[in-house]
C-alpha cells in the first residue's frame, strides 16, 4: 500500500524526493531499492517498470549519469547504484554495467584520510559521516561480491571499524554523528574531532549498512567478526535508547525527552529494519526482536496515516540534517531540533517498506511454527 500510495503522490520515478527536476540522488536509490523488494515478493510488473524508468531516464547508452559526477567525489552518489545491479540482472542492458563500473571507479580515487577511511565528499575534506556508510559500503560489498573482487573486502570493513573509532563517544556510549579528522570544522570538538550530538537518522544510516553489506561479506573473511562486535554494540544503544511508552526513538539520541526534542520516524524505521534483518540473519540476539517489535509496533500507531483518497502516509520525518556547508550547520542541539519535518520523506519511506517486509517474513514463520 504504501508503495502502491508513493506511485500515485509520485507518477513519474524522478519526482520520487519531492524532486521538481531530474536529479541523480540516494533518496531516489533507498526508496526504488525498497520497491524491488515489494516487487520480488508480489510480482507486480508496475513496480519494476517504475523502477526501470527512473534508471532508463537517468542512464545513458554509454553508461553516464545525468546529473552524476565523478570528480565530486560524494558517496550520496554512489548508493543509487545498488538497485541498478537488480535492473542489469534483468534487462542485460550494457548501459547499466558501465554505469555500475563508472560508480565502483569512483571509489578507486575518492579522497581518504591516513586510516583510509573515505571522505564524505570532496567539498568535506577529511570528514567522515555515519551516513556515509551507508551510501558507500553496501555497493562497494555487492561489486566486490558480483565480480570477485576478494581483496575489496577487507576495505568495506575497515570503513565499519574506522567509522566507529572515529565516531564513538564513551562519555554517552553512542555514535555522535560524524567526526572532521583534521579537527578544523566549527562544528567538530578540537581534541576528538566528533560532532557534538549523536543524530537519530546517522545511526540509523549506520545500522542498516551493516545488515546490507553483512550480506555480500563472505563468513571467513579477517575482520568480519569485529564488524558484527561492533553491530551488536550499536544494538544495544538502539535498545537503550527506545522511548518505552511508544517504543520509538528520538530525533537527537544523546537528548532524548529533553524540551524540543520529538520522537522522529526515519531514524524509527531505520532501527527496526535493522533489528529484524540483524535478528532474522543471525548478527543479533533473538532477544532484540522484541525491540523490533514494539518498535514496528509504535510505528504503526504514531506515525502512520491513511487519507480519503486510501493513500498511506508515515509522518514526521527531519527533513535534512548535515554539518558545515556555505549555509552553515552548527550541528548544536537547536539546529537538529529546527530542521524541518515533513511526511513521506524517502529516508522513512524507504526503510518502512524495508521494515514491513521483515515484520512480514516473521509472520510466515510464526505461522510455520504454529502449524499454521
Amino acid at each position: 500500500r504504501m508503495v502502491q500510495s508513493e506511485m500515485i503522490r509520485c507518477p513519474e520515478s524522478w519526482q520520487l524526493d519531492f524532486q521538481p527536476a531530474l536529479k541523480w540522488d540516494y533518496c531516489h536509490g533507498l526508496e526504488l531499492q525498497a520497491m524491488l523488494d515489494v516487487y520480488d515478493r508480489y510480482g507486480d510488473e508496475r513496480i519494476y517498470n517504475y523502477a526501470l524508468a527512473y534508471a532508463d531516464t537517468m542512464i545513458h547508452a554509454d553508461g553516464t549519469i545525468v546529473k552524476y559526477k565523478r570528480e565530486d567525489f560524494s558517496l550520496d552518489r554512489i548508493n543509487s547504484g545498488k538497485f541498478i545491479f537488480r535492473i542489469y540482472d534483468r534487462t542485460k542492458q550494457e548501459k547499466y554495467r558501465k554505469a555500475l563500473d563508472l560508480m565502483r571507479s569512483q571509489l578507486d580515487d575518492h579522497p581518504r584520510n591516513d586510516d583510509g577511511g573515505f571522505w564524505h565528499k570532496k567539498i568535506y575534506p577529511h570528514q567522515v559521516w555515519l551516513d556515509g556508510i551507508y551510501m558507500g559500503a553496501p555497493f562497494y560489498a555487492e561489486y566486490a561480491y558480483r565480480n570477485s573482487r576478494v581483496g575489496d573486502y577487507a576495505d568495506v570493513i575497515n570503513q565499519f571499524l574506522m567509522a566507529a573509532r572515529h565516531t564513538y563517544d564513551p562519555a554517552t556510549d553512542l555514535f555522535k554523528h560524524a567526526c572532521d579528522v583534521s579537527r578544523k570544522e566549527r562544528w567538530s570538538d578540537s581534541t576528538t574531532g566528533r560532532s557534538l550530538h549523536s543524530w537519530g537518522r546517522a545511526m540509523g544510516w549506520y545500522a542498516m549498512a551493516f545488515v546490507d553489506a553483512l550480506d555480500f561479506i563472505p563468513r571467513h573473511e579477517a575482520g568480519r567478526d569485529s564488524m558484527l562486535v561492533v553491530f551488536n554494540h550499536l544494538a544495544q544503544m538502539i535498545k537503550r535508547l527506545q522511548q518505552p511508552e511508544s517504543g520509538l526513538w528520538y530525533q537527537v539520541l544523546d537528548k532524548s525527552g529533553a524540551p524540543g526534542n520529538y520522537l522522529e520516524s526515519s531514524c524509527s524505521v531505520m532501527f527496526v529494519y535493522a533489528l529484524f534483518k540483524g535478528v532474522r540473519m543471525g548478527y543479533l540476539d533473538p532477544a532484540y526482536l522484541d525491540v523490533a517489535i514494539k518498535g514496528y509496533q509504535g510505528v504503526i500507531k504514531e506515525f502512520m496515516s491513511v487519507d480519503e483518497q486510501g493513500l498511506v502516509s508515515i509522518n514526521q520525518a527531519c527533513a535534512v540534517a548535515g554539518l558545515g556547508g556555505k549555509v552553515y550547520r552548527s550541528g548544536d542541539y537547536d539546529y537538529y531540533i529546527n530542521e524541518a519535518i515533513r511526511p513521506n520523506d524517502a529516508k522513512a519511506v524507504g526503510p518502512f517498506i524495508m521494515a514491513s517486509l521483515e515484520w512480514e517474513r516473521l509472520q510466515e514463520v510464526k505461522g510455520i511454527v504454529c502449524g499454521r
